[in-house]
């Protein structure tokens, strides 16, 4: 192999990860926004903050994609993306919602303040424990299904908050609902509710449900965001549920007997 294939060899295996650091530039940006906000309040940089999570898991969708499109995945990208999880869509959003829930009514509310840190740090907490566990257990689950909600989707849930609803909280009442929002979240992803994944087949159903999305997106704009991931929380605790108590119209994820 001559030099200059040599080199394109080893840029290629360097691309996925080049697009890793791309969604982990993503959620730091996210982090720096959130700090340099949080005693000025800026509606629109803490909506700035939410989109770059959002762009963040665009990215982190694109790296596999990119790995299995050239042949170079790898254990060191593997590595590499798990570790971007953790920043991304466990502590970019944590410090996001403390930053807009609690931070303006600390100096008022100490232990308003204390508590939304505790929240804040459940919520990474979970999203570690969350993703050690999928890593582990790879291969040894129904891949039609994630056990507990996937971080990217956690991070979301509480990113569309802010961007449906992006003045900071001025009262107990909203940091209160934000304390709420990180608790819930960061147990569900810990949780063994299952959430279907993309692995689903697809079928008529899905195309209608995607059609009508894109609708309400255009009608509700940001508020879509919020009302979608209220939705698809509701509808995964229903499926459960009455999988719970024998229904089997959607077919059930198989047990495996290691689980």
């Amino acid at each position: 192999m001559t030099p200059t294939k040599q080199r394109l060899h080893r840029a290629k295996f360097a691309l996925p990860s080049f697009v890793t650091l791309l969604s982990i530039a993503c959620g730091f940006g996210s982090i720096v926004i959130s700090v340099d906000n949080a005693y000025i309040g800026n509606a629109h940089d803490y909506q700035m903050a939410a989109v770059l999570l959002v762009l963040a898991g665009v990215f982190d969708a694109l790296d596999g994609f990119v790995a299995r499109a050239t042949g170079t995945s790898s254990e060191f990208g593997v590595q590499l993306d798990s570790i971007a999880d953790v920043m991304n869509f466990g502590c970019a959003p944590a410090v996001l919602l403390y930053c807009y829930g609690f931070v303006l009514l600390g100096h008022e509310h100490a232990t308003l303040l204390r508590m939304g840190g505790i929240a804040s740090f459940f919520f990474v907490a979970c999203g570690a424990l969350r993703l050690a566990r999928f890593n582990v257990n790879v291969g040894r689950t129904d891949p039609r299904y994630f056990v507990g909600m996937p971080i990217t989707a956690g991070a979301a849930c509480v990113a569309s908050a802010v961007v449906a609803w992006p003045d900071p909280a001025r009262t107990l009442q909203h940091a209160s609902l934000v304390v709420v929002l990180l608790f819930v979240v960061g147990g569900l992803m810990v949780s063994t509710v299952r959430f279907p994944s993309s692995k689903q087949k697809r079928n008529v159903g899905m195309l209608l449900g995607l059609v009508a999305c894109i609708g309400l997106l255009l009608w509700l704009t940001t508020a879509f965001f919020a009302l979608f991931f209220a939705v698809y929380v509701a509808l995964t605790l229903a499926l459960n549920l009455a999988w719970h108590y024998g229904w089997t119209g959607i077919a059930p994820p198989v047990v495996y007997s290691d689980e």
